[in-house]
């Protein structure tokens, strides 16, 4: 193996889609074929319809605890509640009623035969579908089935059946749940009388005196009602002393004016008011006196004197007030003491009261008033369910009922088709990448430098004549220029003299045309050159020319006719051909190397390019023997033709031979397949037609159309 094919390579994009367009064919008759499979079989299903009834759906569990009843217990969002409710709506107890009221039994039968129920449960069971509309507790139920009109009854009895049973199911629980609400009340009612009993004994036995009885059945003894009157006496006298300070404190902070201003709101003695009024007399008349005399005058001081005697009176008679506050304050002080005192000393009595008799008969009595609560809460939860029992909330609403629809939902053409071609193209390219990967055949020049490790001369399309038939402006011959030129500069070739055989591994990959059209173009470049036909066993050549076969090569191997004598001029300038002659039966070695030899050198001495047209060198072994005396070996490949394994054993043969190979000519291109070969060979055919169009004289039809 060469180091080129040990190279790994490495796939671009345009690679994958060359193979694409390459097999376009097989993409699209699978792509055809799957598309029209698909319509016909979407045209020949039956038509489906559906039909959608939307049920609101709660949660109506009954709860026997009486202290967490809360009507709206079941409304909250439970998924999990909702997922179960789809289970129990395809259930069969659910079903078979909806085949029992719609008698689908019968619909269904044929031949005046009812269906199974089983199997009317399996029918009807795979044409539901139920779904939750999205963070809802809406269910929507939708039944799917050739008859519109019976999609839509099933839609609406599934509804109706589901709704009944959550009804029933839910007045069977609430009718159980108050049964054992009532069993409850009845033994709670026995723990209250024995309660009750248990709190009598124990007053009877400590001799606990009941004064009255409160709402809650409690009772009040007389050391608890003298521990209360205390209470409030003491709660009396310390705000009676609490006053009686904050007025003493009051008065001291006072000055005699402020006192005299406040002695109105402070004290209430008559003493003290009739003498403000007759200091504000007093007031009135030094005012008036002032307004008439001076301040010397004998009634003006007269006056003032008097008002003096007065304010001195009353300040005594203030301080009296001040005297009898505080004292009021110390005796108020006093009592609350004395009640503190007694409170302390009663409490402590009680105390004691409690930890010797009275605390076994409290706790007796807290324990009738919790039995006596529970007994309350059982008898209002009882009342309740009584309430929901008779007026109970539908734990089942039908929002939407279902409509009879126009309109099939199955098959969905455009959905189908559009499938159908997703498909299609998926198994066209995959079909196409598989016959690819299958198909190791030589198909770009990258696989000749890759396998082969020989240079590409030139690159010829599909469908290319011998260029006698086409003319030297054709749009192939430029590709055999191009395989003369680069002919040109290998070792073997060279602008001057040279022999080469023109051949190819397997037959039919177009050699023979390969070799006359290499040796029309060369003979168009002015060089003298011999085309020599030496396929003994299928010649074509003098079929191209359209000359006699009758002698040629093997009539000079057989040393009949001088090789001068079978040479035929054609009708192309510089163009000499040498037919392969007839091959009779006996003669079939006649290709003698040393012979062989002989006539090379003498050809090569006579023209400045000698071209061989041989055999396949798979198989003959006459190309082997004329490969072994020319200059240089043109390998011709057909593109997408044979396995490279052919084209690398033609190579491994010849490199046994240790001939010199000029390199490779890619043959039959199918230029539409690839992008490279069709830009290459659209330069050149634009090229080309340009030249042409140049060439023509100025003023030609042809040149002023163009």
């Amino acid at each position: 193996m060469n180091e080129n094919q040990s190279k790994e390579t490495t796939l671009h994009f345009l690679d994958y889609w060359r193979v694409i367009r390459s097999r376009k064919e097989i993409v699209l008759a699978v792509l055809f074929l799957v598309v029209i499979t698909g319509t016909v079989y979407t045209f020949t299903l039956p038509k489906i319809y559906a039909a959608e009834a939307r049920i609101e759906v709660n949660n109506d569990n009954v709860n026997l605890d009486p202290f967490s009843y809360s009507p709206m217990d079941g409304s909250r969002y439970d998924p999990y509640f909702l997922r179960t409710q789809y289970e129990i709506i395809k259930s069969k107890p659910i079903l078979y009623e909806v085949i029992n009221r719609l008698n689908l039994q019968e619909a269904w039968g044929k031949d005046g035969q009812n269906v199974p129920k089983e199997k009317a449960y399996k029918i009807l069971f795979s044409s539901l579908d139920v779904a939750q509309s999205r963070d809802t507790s809406l269910i929507a139920l939708r039944a799917r089935r050739q008859d519109p009109r019976e999609a839509m009854r099933i839609a609406n009895t599934l509804a109706d059946v589901y709704r009944d049973q959550r009804l029933d199911l839910k007045y069977k629980e609430m009718t159980r749940s108050i049964d054992a609400l009532r069993r409850e009340l009845e033994n709670q009612q026995e723990k209250v009388d024995t309660a009750e009993q248990q709190v009598e004994e124990l007053r009877e036995k400590l001799g606990i005196t009941v004064l009255s009885e409160g709402v809650d059945g409690g009772s009040a003894s007389i050391e608890k009602l003298r521990l209360q009157q205390l209470e409030g006496d003491r709660v009396s006298a310390r705000v009676d002393m609490l006053v009686q300070k904050a007025r003493y404190e009051q008065l001291e902070a006072m000055s005699n004016d402020d006192l005299l201003t406040a002695s109105a709101y402070l004290a209430s003695d008559p003493f003290v008011e009739s003498m403000r009024t007759e200091i504000k007399n007093l007031d009135v008349q030094l005012s008036s006196l002032l307004e008439n005399y001076g301040v010397n005058h004998p009634e003006v001081k007269q006056a003032k004197a008097a008002r003096d005697e007065l304010m001195g009176k009353l300040a005594q008679a203030l301080d009296g007030i001040k005297k009898g506050v505080k004292a009021q304050y110390v005796i108020s002080k006093s009592k609350f003491d004395a009640l503190e005192e007694e409170l302390r000393g009663a409490q402590s009595e009680d105390r004691q009261s409690q930890r010797e008799k009275l605390l076994p008969f409290n706790k007796a009595q807290r324990e009738l008033d919790l039995q006596r609560s529970l007994l309350d809460a059982l008898k209002a939860r009882l009342a309740q369910e009584g309430i929901t029992l008779k007026v109970p909330r539908t734990p089942v609403e039908i929002v939407d009922a279902a409509e009879e629809s126009n309109r099939p939902v199955s098959p969905n053409l455009f959905l189908n088709m559009l499938l159908s071609i997703f498909v299609g193209l998926g198994a066209g390219v995959g079909l196409a990448y598989f016959i690819e990967y299958l198909d190791t055949s030589i198909k770009t020049a990258d696989d000749v430098e890759r396998w082969v490790d020989l240079p590409v001369l030139g690159l010829i399309p599909q469908k290319v004549r011998p260029l006698i038939e086409e003319g030297p402006d054709s749009d192939h011959a430029e590709g055999y220029r191009v395989l003369r030129t680069n002919m040109s500069f290998t070792d073997a070739g060279g602008p001057t003299k040279g022999a080469f055989a023109v051949l190819s591994g397997g037959a039919g990959e177009g050699k023979s045309t390969t070799a006359f059209n290499l040796a029309y173009v060369c003979a168009q470049q002015g060089e003298k050159v011999l085309l020599v036909d030496a396929d003994l066993r299928r010649p074509v050549q003098h079929t191209i020319l359209g000359v006699s076969n009758r002698f040629g090569l093997t009539n000079v191997l057989l040393r009949d006719v001088p090789v001068e004598e079978t040479i035929k001029t054609t009708s192309v300038p510089n163009l000499h051909f040498l037919p392969s002659g007839r091959l009779p039966r006996t003669s079939l070695g006649v290709l003698d190397p040393k012979r062989i030899g002989e006539l090379v050198s003498s050809l090569k001495s006579k023209y400045d390019v000698v071209i061989f047209d041989t055999p396949p060198l798979v198989g003959i072994s006459d190309s082997a023997v004329i490969a072994k005396e020319v200059d240089g070996i043109i390998m011709v490949v057909q593109y997408r033709k044979y396995p490279r394994d052919m084209i690398i054993r033609a190579k491994q043969m010849l490199d046994t031979l240790g001939v010199e190979q000029v390199g490779v000519v890619l043959n039959n291109i199918n230029i539409m397949r690839d992008d490279y070969y069709y830009y290459y060979h659209s330069y050149y055919s634009n090229y080309y037609y340009y030249r042409s169009d140049e060439s023509l004289p100025a003023g030609s039809p042809e040149h002023s159309e163009s």
